[in-house]
């Protein structure tokens, strides 16, 4: 899998921007010349969100009524155009989709887009995934699940729905303008989608544990927050109290053990650097876990990481560009020179 080229109108900063990108491409410029907007536009291509927008509309540039991002990739011999539209909601006073899908010009579903573009993209935010909270966790596991199954992706959006409207649901009978009866259905979908969620995420757990214990002697623990039938007869009284669900997917996280270490929790007593270094490594996990699910090498985007690291930790990031594409942002020169032989795009304001 290979990104050839990108363009860009009237998204984020960029009016009109095309990029060619070689094997080893580094953008390179001073802060706020608009490197990440690069970064979170082939991010949309591969991921069909943002990994920073709180709303879409964010995307698209000042004054303007729709953004395009569109990118021609080739996957073993074969090259197809991928576009992402995102709109106000309106167009010449017209209302319409807030994002559309394209492939070679032609409207797709989300699902029918995804996974034609694969990217693993590492940010400065990233290496604070340990010591965030719970929330930035599964979002780095639904990430990485909704690139490699359509299936996960799925469910994901009808869990997501379904737990948005059992909790208006509980709500309403705190309030006492709904009845507990009506929680049948939203439970039974809630279950149905959680379940697959829940497996989804043990595979993954044991996958990326597997892969960090060979590499960095890292083990993972998935912990979950089951969702069924009794457990939420368990917790109605609570739910209906609380006005939202209590339970499920939706509660779950993980935890990281240094193994080296006799099984030291990272994220209770990690120094800061073993904390970078696990997550580094569940990185590079995850680009093997990527490659064995979907048969291509993910893409590597590396958005100003090296301005995080020291040098020990920038040869380990380093070892994770070779035998792939990588992109690479960065305002500093000396990381530009640890590339011999890199494509240099310099932006400036």
């Amino acid at each position: 899998m290979r990104l050839e080229r990108l363009e860009l109108e009237n998204f984020r900063s960029y009016r009109t921007r095309t990029f060619h990108f070689g094997d080893l491409t580094i953008l390179f410029g001073p802060n706020g010349v608009g490197k990440t907007n690069v970064v979170e536009a082939i991010n949309l291509l591969s991921t069909g969100t943002s990994f920073r927008a709180s709303v879409i509309e964010e995307m698209v540039a000042l004054t303007k009524e729709f953004g395009r991002v569109t990118a021609i990739v080739e996957n073993e011999g074969e090259r197809e155009s991928l576009g992402v539209v995102v709109t106000r909601g309106k167009i010449m006073g017209k209302r319409t989709q807030k994002r559309r899908y394209l492939v070679d010009g032609v409207a797709r579903t989300r699902a029918k887009f995804l996974g034609r573009l694969v990217t693993v993209t590492f940010r400065p935010e990233d290496l604070r995934l340990i010591e965030g909270s719970p929330t930035r966790r599964r979002a780095f596991v639904n990430e990485v699940l909704s690139s490699a199954s359509g299936e996960y992706d799925r469910a994901l959006t009808a869990y997501d729905s379904s737990l948005r409207r059992r909790n208006r649901l509980l709500e309403g009978i705190r309030e006492g303008v709904a009845r507990r009866e009506q929680l049948a259905f939203w439970s039974a979908t809630l279950i149905k989608n959680g379940n697959i969620l829940t497996e989804k995420r043990r595979e993954l757990m044991e996958d990326l544990s597997g892969r960090t214990t060979s590499f960095g002697e890292y083990r993972l623990q998935y912990l979950a927050s089951t969702i069924s039938e009794t457990r939420l007869k368990e917790y109605e009284v609570q739910e209906v109290a609380a006005g939202h669900t209590l339970v499920g997917p939706h509660k779950d996280d993980f935890l990281v053990f240094s193994q080296k270490q006799g099984g030291k929790d990272m994220m209770k007593y990690g120094s800061r650097g073993e904390q970078r270094l696990s997550v580094l490594f569940m990185k590079l996990g995850v680009l093997g876990y990527l490659e064995d699910q979907l048969k291509v090498k993910p893409i590597l985007l590396l958005d100003d990481i090296f301005s995080e690291l020291d040098a020990y930790h920038r040869q380990q990031v380093i070892m994770m560009t070779q035998d792939r594409q990588t992109i690479i942002t960065t305002a500093e020169l000396e990381v530009a020179e640890l590339f011999e032989g890199a494509q240099v795009v310099t932006l400036s304001k």
